[in-house]
């Protein structure tokens, strides 16, 4: 492990338990002492770039204080100029952030597009409830409008500083408001999400020291076997998600223990989102909690969904439910897959500016696209034991696909994930293209036999076309 891994995982260390000790503070101790571990965690790994967050948390308030009414739109842009202005510093004769830094400004990023669009709402509900003299039925939504205090707090409360959790401001208001912490569940969940940990941990260290990422850029890997090469990216994509599935599991953990993002299970909460319904425990039934709230990682439905489109919604769940929420609705296009493509580009800038970033995120509505002429082409035309066949087929694809876009994420730049993908014939593009190509042909065909009187059971596939669109 290199000494910034070491770092990340002595923070998450120390912030589990610290966490119990947090459920026995009043909500104004609980804020102040959040904000101050916080704040000891970000100036000691990031000195004097610390600022950075400092200027962007300014820089929201300002919007919010002057322009609630555009404040969604400002916000979104005013943090992603900094974003940018953050990654090229050295032009400015600038020190380069540290690691630790740009995992703060990542996180806080998405906290102030959130916390404006929070603000947004509020004043708009607001408005409505004057004209309408009625109660608002938004879900989850402010009391009011946050001071420079709570936001700064907000920004900087230790729980999922660097790692995450990405969420809501409303659910650390609630956090600090739950009226009887020491009784929501916490010990038995938070070993549950533990327990996997040690393993996640112990086949990363194992398959990386076997399979290191370096030798994909060597020359004498590029004289291995093709099915060497093509093998190599399973095992680097293996590294990579137990690498992030023993990160993430750890993180869940920390705010479990503090108890953030616990919510009754009627109030269906989503990740990154919070409860999406309103909720009154019958007083005489037992409440069951969840902290679904917080829940970033699904490792059994990333590895095992079928789809490209499903697995990403298990991986990085709460930045998934920011980008559906604040980037997707408001995308320029209208066509899905042009909409899904601006998403993508926008959840690569976010990342970083390495080209890899790029390539591996664009590729992604291609597969989607790929995935969904097959579905309506074929899988909509077999019987039930050929749909299982197509399934298997399918997943198996799919995982092969992301080992394909591992490579041009961690390799970030474009020579070293061109030669890589040139080195397996670009394989997963030639099979994408190939499948939407052949999707197209078969529905040509269909439509030659409608013209002739021939419909039979292809009508299937219009009832597919509109399942797909709508998820």
């Amino acid at each position: 492990m290199s000494p910034d891994e070491l770092v990340y995982l002595g923070i998450l260390a120390v912030t589990i338990p610290i966490g119990f000790l947090f459920r026995y503070l009043s909500p104004p101790v609980k804020q102040g002492a959040a904000l101050l571990l916080g704040l000891c965690i970000t100036i000691a790994t990031c000195q004097v770039h610390t600022l950075h967050s400092l200027v962007t948390i300014l820089g929201t308030w300002i919007i919010i204080k002057s322009n609630w009414r555009k404040a969604s739109a400002l916000s979104l842009g005013w943090t992603f100029l900094y974003l940018l202005f953050f990654r090229l510093v050295t032009w400015f004769g600038l020190p380069p952030p540290t690691p630790f830094a740009n995992a703060i400004q990542l996180l806080l990023t998405l906290k102030m597009v959130s916390l404006a669009n929070e603000v947004q709402s509020f004043h708009l509900e607001k408005k409505k409830e004057v004209s309408s003299f009625s109660k608002s039925p938004v879900i989850g939504g402010l009391s009011q409008e946050p001071s420079l205090y709570e936001i700064v707090a907000y920004s900087y409360c230790y729980v999922g500083i660097m790692t995450g959790p990405f969420f809501r401001f409303q659910t650390y208001v609630d956090w600090l408001r739950q009226p009887r912490p020491l009784e929501l569940p916490g010990w038995v969940p938070c070993l549950a999400r533990l327990t996997w940990v040690p393993v996640y941990g112990a086949l990363f260290l194992t398959a990386n020291s076997y399979f290191p990422l370096g030798y994909v850029r060597t020359e004498d890997f590029l004289e291995r076997h093709f099915f060497f090469r093509l093998f190599y990216m399973t095992v680097v994509f293996f590294v990579f998600r137990m690498r992030f599935y023993a990160a993430w599991c750890g993180a869940e953990a920390g705010c479990i223990s503090a108890g953030l993002g616990c919510y009754p299970e009627g109030a269906l909460s989503k990740p990154g989102g919070g409860p999406t319904v309103s909720y009154s425990p019958d007083p005489d039934s037992p409440v069951v909690y969840d902290f679904k709230t917080i829940q970033n990682i699904d490792p059994y439905n990333t590895d095992f969904s079928v789809k490209v489109r499903h697995a990403m919604r298990y991986w990085n769940m709460t930045v998934q439910w920011w980008l559906h929420h604040y980037i997707y609705p408001n995308t320029p296009f209208q066509a899905y897959a042009l909409k899904a493509g601006w998403t993508m580009f926008i959840s690569a800038y976010w990342h970083g500016l390495h080209a890899g970033y790029y390539l591996s995120f664009l590729t992604i509505p291609l597969c989607m696209a790929a995935e969904s002429a097959m579905e309506t082409s074929v899988r909509a035309k077999l019987g039930p034991q050929g749909q299982h066949a197509f399934d298997w087929v399918h997943w198996f694809l799919k995982m092969r696909a992301f080992d394909y876009m591992c490579m041009g994420f961690v390799l970030l730049k474009a020579s070293d994930t061109v030669n890589y993908w040139s080195s397996i014939y670009f394989i997963i593009h030639v099979i994408a293209v190939a499948c939407i190509l052949l999707g197209r042909l078969m529905r040509g065909g269909r439509r030659e036999d409608r013209m002739s009187g021939k419909e039979g059971k292809g009508d299937g596939v219009k009832i597919e076309d509109v399942r797909e669109k709508a998820e």
